[in-house]
């Protein structure tokens, strides 16, 4: 059977635009996306069971990064004081972090995307959509040293959910950029008791932080914040930036398992896996424990001030005309 993808006029803070939802109901898969709040995928369902957190106000108060998987571009997580220099220029962001005190996620996840096409096959459906710099958030035109784009797909068939990147520099000058996703991941079951969440996520080193921004130093991971072995999370509060990362398998398409998120009393496990270029990753678990977020990155926080320092942050600037490209993919697991 072929996925169906239907389309529905939906409105959330007021602003409406078009949902997809790519389902296949005879094995209970589905995604529902929404191109006018950042192309975020809202819901991800596999076997009839919802595997991503969505805040229950959505509809009223849709916030940008609170909810599914937020796509965050050009840069991910804080930019310190909103500021930074590229060339000769220094560049002002507005300080939209919770403290009012730092740039945070980029342009991509509050703006509208547009959708360029859809379709289903034997093996699974997609759905593709653009955001432009200079076309989708003309308020950040001049925020930024030039213009880009990012083209993103999502792939679902009915146990994984792939998301497809690329970024091109549309400018005649360097184009600087980072680019993240922020899933936030719940588990089948009614309880969504985060402290019986188990977690393997392999990394040797954290960044050290200051008020969410890293100073430039690294550290190895604390046991506290330690990972590298399965166990529950239990009452800990991680909002952790890890780099060094390993990687639990590798696959001959070059994709790496950055992490695991299980269950200590029920069976079933969700997978990230990423292309090597997404270096680094956040570990979090939001105030309401009602999910956990393992947020791949292909920089650290702050890495256009740290790269300036000479730092090595994964900060990456594309010549006119060029491109980048990578991949993330959610896989679940019944492990039945």
């Amino acid at each position: 059977m072929l996925y169906h993808i239907e389309t529905e006029e939906r409105t959330a803070g007021g602003h409406s635009g078009t949902v997809y939802t790519l389902s296949r109901p005879d094995v209970g898969s589905l995604i529902e996306v929404w191109p006018a709040h950042g192309f975020n995928c809202l819901r991800w369902t596999v076997g009839g069971h919802d595997l991503l957190h969505a805040a229950p106000d959505w509809v009223d108060t849709p916030l940008p990064t609170r909810s599914g998987v937020p796509i965050l571009f050009p840069f991910p997580n804080r930019i310190r004081d909103g500021v930074f220099r590229h060339g000769r220029q220094t560049y002002r962001l507005p300080k939209n972090d919770s403290a009012h005190a730092n740039a945070i996620h980029g342009f991509a996840p509050r703006n509208p995307w547009r959708v360029f096409g859809y379709g289903a096959d034997a093996r699974g459906a997609w759905l593709h959509a653009d955001f432009r710099i200079a076309v989708d958030a003309t308020e950040a035109e001049d925020l930024w040293p030039s213009d880009g784009e990012l083209s993103v797909v999502y792939r679902v068939n009915p146990e994984r959910l792939r998301i497809e990147l690329r970024v091109r520099n549309l400018s005649e000058d360097s184009f600087p950029f980072g680019v993240g996703l922020h899933p936030y991941f719940r588990l089948p079951g009614d309880d969504h008791n985060l402290s019986l969440y188990v977690l393997h996520a392999p990394a040797r080193s954290v960044w050290t932080l200051i008020d969410g921004v890293p100073t430039g130093e690294k550290s190895p991971v604390p046991d506290e914040l330690n990972w590298n072995r399965p166990r529950a999370i239990g009452g800990t509060q991680l909002d952790t930036l890890y780099c060094d990362l390993g990687a639990l398998r590798e696959e001959d398409g070059g994709l790496l398992l950055r992490g695991e998120v299980g269950h200590r009393d029920r069976p079933g496990r969700l997978e990230v896996w990423t292309t090597p270029d997404f270096r680094e990753s956040v570990l979090f678990t939001p105030p309401h424990r009602k999910a956990v977020c393992l947020e791949p990155y292909t920089c650290a926080t702050d890495a256009a001030n740290l790269q300036a320092r000479g730092v090595d942050a994964g900060w990456r600037e594309l010549p006119p005309g060029g491109q980048w490209a990578g991949a993330v993919e959610f896989r679940w697991d019944p492990a039945e």
